[in-house]
């Protein structure tokens, strides 16, 4: 399974996601689910991936061939003119590599779905950020939806709803995204470490800050320790009912 997450801020967009693949508890592997393209001065444009593992890898590899060979520029990330161009091609390709996968023996093109988060910047425009479902449609983060979830979703869900903030600091949200990334992997063993962070700060047209956060980090095993006092805490706090 996976967990990717994505949060549209006032100020640019942070993007989180574990690297846990696995088919049964003896297979486990590690796969890197963030990927970036970028001009920098131009654009940055950033793609976390949940699903199939094959379908998400042609789709990236797809992807960044246009984006290298000049004969396979048109289209590409590197290319289009707007980040809802971008979310459209996407979704093209992911839909395209899915429906060829299907064709090709197994009958249920469910066996090959993926999803995908994309955002990023163009310039001359805001940070925009979209999800992308496998059928190519996709939607985009809003003031009332501003953050959004692919793979194993319903642990980590309650805190984004809870505590997130479009005015919190990078340094807010990226606490507030580990807390969240704790709850799911104390649930759900299909989900694990290391953890990819990219924080995009509005006009930077690059990562403004990247880093991989191990399972003995010594700030996230912090959190995860505090976190779980405070919440015993608040619990033991509340009234007892009256039986």
């Amino acid at each position: 399974m996976t967990y990717c997450v994505g949060l549209r801020l006032n100020k640019g967009l942070v993007f989180m996601s574990d690297t846990r693949t696995n088919s049964g508890v003896d297979n486990v592997s590690v796969f890197r689910k963030m990927f970036t393209w970028q001009k920098p001065g131009e654009r940055s444009i950033t793609l976390m991936t949940a699903g199939n593992l094959a379908t998400t890898q042609s789709v990236v590899s797809i992807l960044d061939e246009r984006s290298k060979v000049p004969a396979e520029r048109n289209p590409s990330l590197l290319e289009v003119p707007t980040m809802f161009q971008a979310a459209r091609l996407v979704g093209e390709v992911l839909r395209e590599t899915i429906q060829a996968n299907a064709s090709t023996g197994q009958t249920a093109a469910s066996l090959f779905g993926a999803t995908i988060i994309m955002g990023g910047q163009i310039k001359g425009m805001p940070p925009r950020l979209f999800m992308i479902y496998p059928e190519g449609n996709f939607i985009e983060a809003s003031v009332d939806t501003p953050h959004f979830q692919i793979g194993e979703t319903k642990y980590g869900r309650p805190i984004l709803v809870r505590a997130f903030d479009p005015d919190m600091s990078f340094e807010e949200a990226a606490k507030l995204l580990m807390v969240s990334f704790d709850s799911t992997m104390k649930a759900n063993l299909s989900v694990g470490p290391p953890l990819d962070l990219q924080i995009y700060q509005d006009g930077d047209f690059a990562p403004t800050h990247e880093m991989r956060i191990e399972q003995t980090d010594p700030y996230f095993m912090a959190i995860t320790t505090e976190w779980a006092e405070a919440l015993k805490g608040a619990f033991q706090s509340l009234p007892d009912p009256v039986l």
